[in-house]
């Protein structure tokens, strides 16, 4: 169906210039600063909605974080790049330590100069000016349609993640040997309708390890909690340096012969610790205990080569290259659930499943899905 006027992509991180754009004034020339009327506000309310806040700015580093702490603000901004270089190598460079594409980061300065350098290098970011930042929390693309308990911290979130990524640099053995230092706790749980916005929120906003990109909705996810032919689970994960809050979601129709994992996503913070190979066991695992097939709807995106190779290494194959029965035949279930645009469609893998060891690395707690009732 065409669709006109489609709301714009959530912005994930704001990239803030700080001279005459946070605050008034230069501070190299000025030397006391002031922050501009209302962005005190502006940035503490972008942080609860769950959106990043980070800074591009030329500057003495030691001087302008110096600032940001007396005013109250250090705290908010994550990855923040202060020097001399240009500020769209500043603002790739904050995209890339967070995972974030370019399309989910916005960058404002009040220099057109400055602006017109990063979209010339990076076209996909979004630019303000300084005169917009107090109504920035006005536009679509800063209100996300839904802000969860995780939302709420995900800057925290983030923060301890790049501790924990500063302990892994000096970490010297395997990898696999640092994962156990972590004390990994994953769960998954069927989903309870508390926690649907939550998972409506992994749908929309993951995209490198998402199986198809179809987004449901929390109507239709409620509706399906209450199918008994469908499981609702979501995954949450917690480590030593603090939660990851809500990292996964899965949706799995089950039938007499074959459970069919209609949508799989998992957040990319917890990739490197194995969460979604974890997972994917435990899925395999189950369908075996219970004497069924597994099948996987996958749709190839530019971004979701990870969650191709994932489902490979668990063994799953096209149905070009394994032909079973329990791929054919119409799922009057799909009605209404389709990707949002018009990119390859939908197609079906496939895994006779076998038994699975526990992981290694992590302790999993989970239910038992082979039992019909629940």
């Amino acid at each position: 169906m065409h669709r006109e006027n489609p709301a714009p992509a959530t912005v994930k991180c704001l990239v803030w210039d700080l001279d005459n754009t946070l605050w008034q004034g230069t501070l190299l020339e000025d030397g006391e600063v002031r922050l501009r009327p209302g962005l005190r506000e502006t940035v503490a309310e972008l942080d609860s909605r769950g959106i990043l806040n980070s800074v591009a700015s030329k500057n003495d580093h030691d001087h302008a974080w110096a600032r940001l702490t007396e005013l109250g603000l250090a705290e908010y901004f994550v990855l923040p790049r202060i020097g001399w270089g240009p500020k769209s190598t500043s603002v790739r460079a904050i995209a890339e330590d967070l995972n974030f594409a370019l399309g989910t980061v916005a960058f404002i300065d009040d220099q057109p100069f400055e602006r017109a350098e990063v979209l010339h290098s990076l076209p996909e970011v979004r630019a303000y000016t300084a005169e917009q930042a107090a109504e920035l929390t006005s536009l679509p693309e800063f209100s996300p349609a839904t802000v969860t308990v995780d939302s709420r911290r995900r800057r925290s979130m983030y923060q301890a993640s790049f501790r924990r990524d500063a302990e892994r640099a000096g970490f010297d053995g395997p990898d696999a040997d640092f994962l156990r230092s972590l004390d990994i706790r994953m769960r998954v749980a069927r989903a309870t309708p508390a926690e649907l916005s939550r998972v409506e929120e992994l749908t929309l906003r993951t995209s490198q390890m998402n199986a198809t990109g179809v987004h449901y909705s929390e109507a239709d996810l409620l509706a399906l909690i209450d199918d008994p032919d469908h499981e609702v689970l979501v995954t949450t994960v917690t480590d030593r340096f603090g939660p990851y809050g809500a990292v996964g979601v899965v949706l799995v129709h089950r039938t007499p012969v074959s459970w069919r994992i209609k949508l799989l996503a998992t957040s990319c913070r917890v990739v490197s610790l194995g969460a979604g190979t974890a997972l994917l066991r435990w899925l395999t695992g189950q369908a075996h205990r219970a004497g069924v097939h597994l099948t996987a709807d996958f749709r190839p995106t530019e971004r979701n080569r990870m969650m191709e190779v994932a489902y490979r290494f668990a063994g799953f194959t096209g149905a070009e290259e394994d032909p079973c029965p329990c791929l054919t035949g119409p799922d009057a279930s799909d009605a209404g659930h389709r990707p949002d645009d018009s990119g390859p469609p939908v197609g079906r893998l496939h895994l006779v499943p076998s038994a699975q060891p526990d992981p290694d690395t992590l302790h999993l707690e989970a239910p038992d899905l082979s039992e019909r009732t629940r």
